[in-house]
């Protein structure tokens, strides 16, 4: 422990890690630096500052990330079209490593020695911040005082703060959240509490982002979504910035009821987890994006795409975003995103997103040759005889060696 003096601290403001800084400073006789990152949260970060301060921090970064989350993280993984075992559309894994990238930032800026979180030793944060910080800067040390300390329970944490007398502005009596929440611009998730029984249903409080489906508007909301090179950048002929643009779909899909789900996920550390997510911007920008691939994507790019894109999600779930293949992969997916291009009109209705129109200049759908119509000799329908019975030649030969499924 004598080689530590510095360290980083992915800090909050909150119960968890307020302990945290008392107890690497006393634990480790080090200095403490905090860095909290305003990702979208939805709360003022700006009162850390004090809470740092009166436990005698001298070195205290908060930091506007919002946009460069969306843009450098956000929307490359909705190029991909990432979903993590069919459902989740990893609201939490993909903050992480832009938090251990900033860590890393600070303790070079500051001579640190180690960095520090909040994670416990049951989740995937641990792995998702530590897989980023080691593979930014392979000989910082970590220090994860939940794999450390005997602190087990809130009750354990509060009268760690009474004894060592560390200001939070938390109470025993104060009306707190059930569950464990974590939220950025993408997402908001609720775990733990009643919802580790995966047949309780929880109740509609829980919910914060979003209306339920039921008593959402009776009028659909119509919007229109540009598209340039993969991304959305504007809303109903309005040119947003990444961040505004997730911020005002959050507001529309959960005004509409979109974005509720809930699942039980294999977490990389082995366990399974029961938890639930309110993803309202991301559910829209998934639908808008396959609709306008779907008429700018070559078939087989689509569909080397979709095979693609599990091992994809896996990654960034997992941790790994700082990886090689997550690299390689990114750019084998933003080259086929050249011709990405154009306007998705969408029908927000009580929990569903309907694709109701797509167009670009760049469709590759021919309407001459798609038509049931007369098609003026752009297609001669008499090829497809030759193109059934080549790609039947195997078959045939087959059934006619006694391989019949019959």
């Amino acid at each position: 422990m004598s080689d530590i003096n510095k360290v980083v601290l992915a800090y909050s403001g909150g119960l968890d890690t307020s302990v945290i800084v008392r107890w690497l400073q006393e634990t480790y006789d080090c200095e403490v630096v905090t860095f909290t990152a305003d990702i979208g949260q939805g709360e003022e970060v700006e009162p850390a500052r004090a809470k740092a301060e009166a436990l005698g921090v001298k070195e205290i970064y908060i930091d506007d990330l919002r946009e460069e989350y969306v843009r450098d993280f956000v929307f490359p993984m909705f190029r991909a079209n990432a979903i993590y075992e069919g459902e989740y559309l990893l609201g939490t894994s993909i903050a992480r490593p832009l938090i251990a990238k900033r860590l890393i930032e600070i303790a070079n800026e500051t001579g640190a020695d180690a960095i520090s979180h909040g994670a416990t030793g049951k989740g995937n944060d641990q792995v998702r911040f530590e897989l980023g910080a080691y593979s930014l800067k392979p000989g910082i040390q970590v220090i994860a005082p939940w794999r450390e300390w005997d602190l087990t329970s809130r009750e354990t944490l509060m009268a760690y703060c009474e004894t060592h007398n560390i200001p939070v502005d938390f109470s025993s009596k104060k009306k707190k959240s059930p569950y464990s929440m974590d939220a950025n611009l993408l997402h908001i998730s609720y775990e733990g509490g009643k919802l580790e029984d995966p047949y309780w249903e929880p109740e509609e409080d829980m919910w914060r982002w979003s209306v339920s489906p039921e008593a959402a508007p009776d009028k659909p909301t119509y919007i229109e979504i540009g598209y340039q090179n993969g991304d959305p950048v504007t809303l109903n002929g309005e040119a947003l910035s990444p961040a505004t643009m997730l911020e005002t779909l959050n507001k529309l899909g959960g005004a509409n009821g979109i974005g509720r789900l809930d699942l039980v996920e294999n977490r990389y550390v082995g366990m399974k987890s029961r938890g639930c997510y309110e993803t309202p911007g991301g559910t829209i920008m998934l639908k808008a994006h396959r609709a306008i691939e779907s008429i700018t994507l070559d078939r087989e790019a689509a569909h080397l795409k979709d095979e693609l894109m599990p091992r994809y999600a896996k990654l960034v779930y997992n941790g790994y975003w700082f990886s090689p293949e997550r690299r390689m992969l990114q750019t084998a997916i933003d080259e086929s995103q050249g011709f990405v291009n154009g306007t998705v009109r969408l029908k927000l209705y009580k929990g569903n997103v309907v694709v109701v129109g797509r167009k670009s200049d760049n469709s590759l759908f021919d309407e001459a040759i798609a038509t049931f119509e007369d098609d003026a000799g752009a297609y001669d329908q008499k090829d497809a005889e030759g193109f059934i019975k080549l790609n039947a030649l195997r078959l045939r030969i087959a059934a006619n060696k006694g391989r019949s499924q019959l």
